[in-house]
């Protein structure tokens, strides 16, 4: 169906995608890593591209109604995405968000409009996950996007982000790093990348306090929207070559060294994928080519240790 006529479209959807492929040199370990800008997204993250493509499938699908509400569980990136690209359709969002969650995601989703309820994540996205569907359950209104395992989540990075890649990137790509959230990156750009390059190596970015894919009990990590206690559905149809464990710590420090060395104000994730990726790269020679995704901006994060002047020096 068409979107609903008393709110045109915004323009805002526009500028999703199309993200720049910037190189990153790193003198002390004579490396350079081919980084992904999502944080280049008009909300400010990669989750922007999985936003819309659910919600115009569903609009075309007519699956979205004009009186419709999007119902999601979320750490904050895909409620902030879906809060914008809902705006921008016309559409009413309800996030459902863990406690533990930095509040600077919560304003930013309330400021686009959204309404957003606080769980205490007993049992990490889980508890928001079963939460949503009791909530979808009792009301018909609700439409859930199920970002862990709606199979558009990967097909549009198959599709758009790993397509960008591949005309970024000349000549062979070795290896493709990235952490997970819901999946839908490794998975989809993963897939793309290899039929490709039948040769490159996928590697599954874990924090170290966390590692289920290694096959550890989750435990608390600082590196937010990543291995929320919960292996995504989307991410057991990947195929991942290897996982690589990284400490909260390293990845705050990369995180500070991106921001003041580079001037790529990003959060935590894109530390940890860009600490990953040098780990890999170090095993290949220095003109080898490693991708990286670069996810969200740091503004998301002021309230955490990120900002914490206890915890980095200047």
């Amino acid at each position: 169906m068409p979107v609903p006529t008393s709110h045109p479209r915004s323009p805002v959807l526009s500028l999703i995608g199309d993200t720049p492929l910037v190189p990153l040199y790193f003198p002390e370990e004579d490396r350079t890593l081919y980084a992904k800008a999502e944080f280049l997204n008009p909300s400010g993250s990669i989750k922007d591209r999985m936003a819309l493509c659910i919600l115009e499938d569903a609009e075309k699908r007519g699956l979205l109604q004009p009186d419709s509400i999007i119902l999601e569980c979320s750490s904050g990136n895909t409620g902030i995405s879906l809060a914008m690209v809902g705006a921008a359709m016309g559409y009413s969002v309800h996030i459902l968000m863990s406690e533990s969650a930095s509040v600077e995601r919560r304003y930013l989703m309330q400021q686009l409009g959204a309404k957003v309820e606080l769980f205490k994540a007993a049992e990490g996205y889980s508890t928001g996950i079963k939460l949503s569907l009791e909530m979808a359950a009792k009301e018909p209104r609700y439409f859930l996007p199920r970002q862990f395992e709606n199979p558009l989540n990967a097909q549009d990075h198959e599709d758009c982000t790993a397509q960008e890649i591949l005309h970024q990137v000349l000549g062979p790509i070795a290896a493709f790093v990235s952490g997970y959230g819901t999946g839908g990156t490794l998975t989809g750009c993963g897939r793309a990348l290899r039929a490709a390059h039948p040769q490159i190596k996928i590697y599954a970015m874990e924090p170290a306090e966390a590692a289920m894919l290694s096959g550890e009990m989750p435990c608390c990590h600082l590196i937010e929207g990543v291995a929320g206690g919960y292996v995504p559905p989307l991410l057991r149809s990947g195929h991942i070559d290897a996982n690589i464990k990284v400490s909260s710590s390293d990845a705050m420090a990369m995180t500070r060294r991106l921001n003041r060395e580079f001037g790529f104000l990003v959060g935590p994730s894109s530390g940890a994928n860009v600490v990953a990726a040098l780990r890999v790269a170090a095993q290949l020679t220095p003109s080898t080519q490693v991708v990286t995704i670069l996810c969200d901006r740091a503004e998301r994060y002021y309230s955490t240790k990120l900002f914490s002047t206890k915890l980095f020096c200047p």
